[in-house]
């Protein structure tokens, strides 16, 4: 049973496991463990430290930094004094993060490294309200020792010593699943963002609903990958540490593949676009690989695909099927569980549209991908899929004590005990997401069966000039999953006819280009050759020829330059900024419908 009050969690389990890991972190090449034990310590000494700097019930206190376990650490020490957590992305700008302090009046800010020291002094000297910040990284030089800056570890000693137990286990006595427990801000294509506010009584709920859905044991161990900035990793790792799994910090994105390898995780949450890439990497290979390897790897997929349609129906796998799986497991299935650490057990995966072609790739490799939806309204989870009978596509059936229905203009509704009481000091935005009780998602579905299917964002939706409407995100999805194709964006909105911005894998495309004795002396050059303009419209024919064909790109610009969070063009969580793009690249598009 999952606890009424998230900092109740951490004495439980301190209890229960004592000083077995709890949480393990990278440094210097070598993975060190903290034991529930010692994580309960540090929480109780940060937490008296919040009390030693006056932060009241209901006090804000923001975390400013990339996945780190002393993230999760101050996290729980906010929680404990009964204050409001306000994680902000560590890649957000100091504008960006300036906007969340004044907002909610934080005056004690944990940091992560040097760059959102940086940024977090520059906010202290416009801010009225921000006075103390604390640093995770004691190699960052503070400005101001001793007064406004202190390094987490000593202020971990300072709050050790602190006279404040009494108070704080006043305060652990009166803590109420009503309490407020985070703000999280929304990213947003557009608008200013908006912080969604979360009860412990919506974590308390979802706990519960994927208790009923998942089946894990804290035998599992679970890899913390997405930022804990974003409601998916963060309501994921509250629900592994209240599972008693170990949990394992991804510092740097960039070595995933090898961390994975390292940690062998049977778990780990990720977003479409991390299959995407390993999809994309292994196809890449193929490319090269001589023609007996390349039918060999299809020859075992194709039979991972018999396997797993017959076993997600519960049906019986012939003793023949089951012994050429067996052959193809050992020859090449196997080696591509190795690529995430060989022991997944199942991938939750959420945020954004997911290829049916890939996410079944990867159901036939043995690696079941738990496809599902959900908001930071929602904390996270909606709908996803269960142990069997899933249909892949879709985004899988509501979980317990979630309803779902769809409104006449095809919107996605959503109620229950995980959806937020409305946005922080926006009670006209609340009111206006919310009809009869029911939350106004903004997306667009179908509901068969059961069943969940995502559309695409009902403010994306495009209407061509001819008034034919069509889903943006179905022909990024259907189009992008090639392994050449490395960023799509979608145009066609009061356009004749649809066409596409598109920004290739340049190492795939570079080596294609090599083996066809294609000169070029830059990314420029290369992607305005003829022959590699054709390249791509054959494989985009190809590709979409399932769609419609007023949904069908007619024509496509390929960009040198991928779309970037620092260029404003997508969000912390990687989705597409439309607006910016389409303003940002109007005269190319202008250009692509006067040819």
């Amino acid at each position: 049973m999952p606890e009424k009050h998230l900092a109740l969690m951490v004495p439980k389990q301190a209890k229960k496991y004592g000083d077995r890991t709890a949480l393990r972190y990278r440094e210097h090449s070598a993975w060190r463990d903290i034991s529930w034990r010692e994580v309960e310590d540090r929480v109780r000494s940060a937490a008296k430290g919040l009390l030693e700097l006056g932060i009241p019930e209901g006090g804000m206190v923001g975390i400013f930094a990339h996945n780190c376990p002393e993230w999760t650490i101050a996290d729980f020490a906010i929680l404990s004094v009964r204050g409001v957590s306000v994680p902000i992305y560590a890649t957000n700008t100091a504008k960006q993060a300036e906007y969340i302090v004044n907002e909610t009046e934080i005056a004690v800010l944990f940091v992560g490294g040097a760059e959102q020291y940086r940024k977090a002094v520059s906010i202290s000297a416009t801010s009225i309200f921000l006075k103390k910040i604390i640093v995770f990284n004691s190699s960052v030089p503070l400005a101001d020792p001793g007064g406004r800056d202190v390094y987490f570890l000593d202020f971990l000693v300072s709050g050790r010593q602190a006279a404040q137990d009494l108070e704080l286990e006043s305060r652990l006595k009166k803590a109420d699943m009503n309490d407020l427990a985070t703000l999280i801000y929304t990213s947003g294509t557009t608008g200013e963002p908006k912080g969604v506010m979360l009860h412990h009584s919506n974590f308390y709920f979802s706990f519960q609903a994927h208790n009923k859905r998942l089946s894990v044991s804290d035998r599992d161990v679970s890899m913390c990958f997405l930022p804990l900035s974003h409601v998916f990793e963060r309501a994921w790792t509250y629900f592994a540490l209240g599972s008693g799994m170990v949990v394992n910090y991804c510092d740097d994105t960039g070595k995933i593949v090898e961390y994975l390898q390292e940690v062998q995780p049977t778990i780990i949450c990720a977003v479409p676009r991390f299959y995407e890439k390993i999809y994309g990497a292994i196809f890449e290979k193929l490319e090269k690989a001589p023609a007996s390897r390349k039918n060999l790897f299809l020859w075992a997929v194709e039979l991972g695909e018999k396997v797993y349609l017959r076993t997600k129906e519960k049906e019986s796998i012939p003793w023949d099927l089951k012994l050429k799986h067996r052959i193809a497991e050992k020859l090449v299935l196997e080696k591509l569980r190795k690529i995430v650490g060989g022991r997944i057990r199942f991938f939750p995966c959420a945020g954004a549209p997911l290829s049916r072609h890939i996410e079944e790739f990867f159901h036939s490799v043995g690696i079941p991908i738990k496809y599902g939806y959900g908001l930071t309204e929602t904390t996270a989870t909606v709908t996803c899929h269960e142990e069997y009978h899933y249909r892949p596509g879709t985004v899988g059936k509501p979980i317990y004590g979630v309803d779902v229905k769809i409104a006449p203009d095809g919107e996605i509704l959503v109620r229950g005990e995980t959806v937020t009481k409305g946005y922080y000091k926006k009670p006209e935005a609340t009111s206006e997401v919310f009809t009869d009780n029911w939350f106004r998602t903004g997306d667009a579905g179908v509901l068969e069966d059961g069943y969940l299917t995502i559309t695409d964002r009902i403010k994306d939706l495009m209407k061509t000039s001819g008034g034919k409407y069509i889903a943006p995100q179905l022909i990024e999805t259907t189009v992008g999953k090639d392994h050449f194709i490395e960023q799509i964006s979608i145009i066609g909105d009061e356009r004749k006819y649809v066409s596409a911005l598109i920004v290739p894998t340049f190492t795939a495309l570079e080596d294609y280009a090599r083996s066809r004795n294609i000169d070029f002396a830059s990314r420029e050059e290369l992607i305005g050759h003829p022959e590699i303009v054709k390249f791509y419209h054959d494989r985009i024919e190809a590709n979409q020829k399932e769609l419609a064909g007023f949904e069908k790109i007619k024509k496509f610009k390929l960009l040198a330059k991928p779309f970037t969070q620092d260029d404003g063009e997508m969000t912390p969580t990687m989705k597409l900024k439309r607006k910016v793009i389409n303003e940002k690249y109007r005269d190319i598009i202008d250009g692509i419908y006067r040819e």
